[in-house]
């Protein structure tokens, strides 16, 4: 039931954010725009009065997820658990006829433009009316409280929305539509307030975050951004992602280099190296240009980190371009990749090209190219031994009787684990020099070090 106000005293919500951090920034501010109407925020969607299932619709494994989540929704529904189940998010975005059609059980369809209008979409839902709202892609809210859905001492920040690269494989632009920087002034406000709400470790994230403030100002303004970050009181490691090569300036790696909390981590996605399949993708560069750029950021931010995404199976991508992206995942050497089988995405350029190859050739291709780099991050990892690291401890594994957190190396979800003994167990959130021994798995392991012993 409802108050005068219109707020809501009795009724619980829960939650499924499937996909990326910027998704899931989307989710934490509906989620506080609930709270804040009086809706009791449940941790298991599937025993909350209303079920809102945060979808995902990038490539096919994402939208059979979001699909395999609204399905199991639908049961506990059937069952009696659930009363209404609202579907948001890029899947909804995307796909808005098909899912009215294909599942009738579902209360209401929302477009990203309709983030903010969720306390109502969810009014709407329990009192028995079948609702789709599809504003325009501007109409997302890119401020405002938020219901984190991370450990407190870490948070995602979304400096921007939508993209303008049109890769011809990605159907982002037409989900997400034009790229909108937020203003710096709001961006740094956000920041401090996480920073005096605990939060150590600050991620910023957008489709393409290296090219932030050019459609503001006609100048990429990140580096600027991350000095003024680095200025607040708190925050003690941030880190971006999704750079894209075309926007590694001198200026952001100088500042990379030069700033204390920003942490020696790049996460650039290349997808390929080849020329002739970067063209076929509409993204610029070549194996000779990317191999030049990489030496740069090397020479420039010592010690840093290189992360890349790789696509495998590309529309006409042949065995002498496959071989080359395996040589050059060989000689390049990067501390973390992850290589993914071409998906073909209808409505985009790519899904047209000629040249399709067999989904099992596409596999075949990706994990060859993964075997490739688990080899090279094991000996990494094993040279990491004798080292020590500045953990940033998230919890204790009871199988393995270990503690485990992220060093500078480490993003969340993405990337690995560092394992380690201690005589006092700290707490989440805490950062403790641990001084590698061993090597789990690919994943550095050791033990943490006592204030006053020398490592």
């Amino acid at each position: 039931m409802t108050d005068q106000s219109g707020e809501n005293m009795a009724y619980t919500v829960g939650l499924v954010n499937l996909g990326c951090p910027k998704n899931q920034v989307d989710a934490e501010r509906m989620l506080a725009v609930l709270q804040a109407k009086g809706y009791e925020l449940k941790q298991d969607a599937g025993e909350a009065d209303v079920a809102i299932v945060n979808t995902c619709g990038f490539i096919d494994a994402a939208k059979e997820e979001s699909i395999a989540a609204i399905l199991g929704l639908v049961r506990k529904k059937a069952a009696g658990r659930v009363r209404a189940i609202v579907v948001t998010g890029c899947l909804a975005e995307r796909y808005r006829e098909q899912v009215r059609r294909e599942l009738p059980e579902v209360d209401a369809v929302a477009g990203i433009g309709a983030n903010g209008n969720i306390a109502q979409i969810v009014g709407q839902a329990l009192s028995g009316e079948k609702t789709e709202l599809f504003p325009e892609k501007t109409s997302l809210p890119l401020c405002g409280e938020r219901r984190l859905l991370t450990p407190d001492y870490t948070a995602y920040l979304k400096i921007a929305e939508g993209c303008d690269n049109r890769c011809s494989y990605c159907a982002i632009p037409a989900i997400r539509g034009r790229y909108r920087s937020r203003p710096m002034d709001e961006i740094t406000e956000e920041a401090r307030s996480l920073a005096e709400g605990g939060v150590k470790e600050l991620i910023l994230v957008a489709q393409d975050t290296s090219r932030y403030g050019i459609d503001r100002s006609g100048r990429l303004m990140l580096p600027e951004l991350l000095r003024r970050l680095c200025r607040i009181d708190g925050l003690e490691w941030i880190r971006f992602l999704y750079a894209y090569p075309d926007t590694i300036t001198e200026e952001l790696l100088q500042t990379m280099a030069s700033e204390e909390k920003i942490v020696k981590y790049l996460d650039l996605p290349l997808q390929h190296c080849s020329g002739r399949v970067l063209q076929a993708m509409r993204r610029a560069g070549n194996r000779a240009s990317l191999t030049a750029l990489i030496r740069k950021i090397r020479n420039t931010v010592p010690g840093v980190t290189l992360r890349t995404t790789l696509i495998a199976g590309f529309p006409g991508e042949t065995e002498q371009d496959f071989e080359e992206l395996c040589e050059f995942v060989r000689e390049i050497r990067f501390e973390r990749l992850g290589c993914f089988a071409y998906s073909q995405e209808e409505g985009t350029a790519a899904a047209e090209l000629p040249g399709q190859l067999e989904e099992e050739e596409k596999r075949r291709r990706a994990e060859l190219v993964m075997e490739i780099q688990m080899g090279i991050m094991q000996e990494q990892s094993e040279a990491l031994v004798g080292k020590t690291l500045r953990v940033l401890t998230e919890g204790f594994d009871r199988g393995e009787s270990l503690c485990y957190g992220r060093s500078a190396a480490d993003a969340p979800d993405v990337d690995g684990r560092v394992w380690f003994s201690a005589a006092r167990r700290p707490a989440p959130g805490e950062f403790i020099p641990v001084e590698i021994t061993d090597c789990i798995d690919g994943d550095p392991a050791g033990r943490a070090v006592e204030k006053g012993e020398s490592s």
